[in-house]
């Protein structure tokens, strides 16, 4: 990894452990002092935390731990609720034989990269899976409901998400994506639409498992930029 890379996951898992509270700022100055590094890599690594979602930069002031209340992260799931077994709903009167593949082969990655034991792996099963949703959402072919869910679905509520499974949930999340698969090639829409709302179901329930003082949630995980994880 390049120092920015580290830095980067440094800051991250501090997040994520509660090190840094939601509201706190990230200083450079602390932090190349600290881990002996120049302000280069750190402010590299800070600007790819804020494009992920798990700082904003707040002009004259730095980056500040983004932060969620409790109220809010319940509210994205019930929105996402409602909306996305429409979503696959849509998808399953629309979606090609070679998005069916698209997906298949998204599973495929995100179950490999289940059985490793490592924060890497889960961040990358967190990108494969917004992915895995982008691709339903494109299937769909809405732009009301892409839109709907680009403004309500925010990066850090997902990535939380997984940082929080249990390993039975994470198993659990994957045969879910393999049963909307089955829904889709068989083309029935209330299968789809119920097992994505068991999915999202399920996500919340490991989002919020999380006690958090004060009525907030530690910012950790993944859709400012796309959807939400789940």
């Amino acid at each position: 990894m390049t120092a920015a890379d580290r830095v980067y996951h440094i800051i991250k898992q501090r997040i994520l452990n509660g090190s840094y509270a939601a509201g706190s700022y990230v200083r450079e100055a602390a932090i190349g002092e600290e881990l002996d590094y120049s302000r280069t890599p750190i402010r590299e690594a800070l600007r790819r935390l804020v494009s992920d979602g798990w700082v904003e930069a707040i002009p004259h002031h730095g980056a500040r731990v983004v932060s969620w209340t409790q109220h809010d992260v319940e509210e994205v799931f019930e929105l996402r609720v409602l909306l996305e077994p429409q979503v696959v709903r849509r998808a399953t009167k629309r979606i090609s034989e070679v998005q069916i593949s698209t997906l298949s082969r998204f599973a495929d990655q995100m179950e490999i990269l289940c059985q490793q034991d490592d924060e890497r792996a889960v961040d990358e099963i967190a990108v494969l899976n917004n992915q895995f949703h982008a691709e339903l959402v494109t299937a769909a072919d809405s732009p009301r409901l892409q839109r709907l869910l680009e403004t309500i679905v925010q990066v850090p509520v997902s990535r939380r998400s997984f940082h929080h499974y249990t390993r039975e949930e994470l198993l659990g999340s994957m045969q879910h994506h393999r049963e909307i698969i089955r829904a889709l090639q068989h083309g029935d829409g209330e299968w789809a639409a119920a097992i994505m709302r068991a999915h999202i179901l399920a996500a919340r329930i490991a989002q919020m498992r999380q006690k958090q003082p004060a009525n907030k949630v530690e910012v950790d995980h993944r859709f400012s930029k796309g959807l939400l994880i789940s």
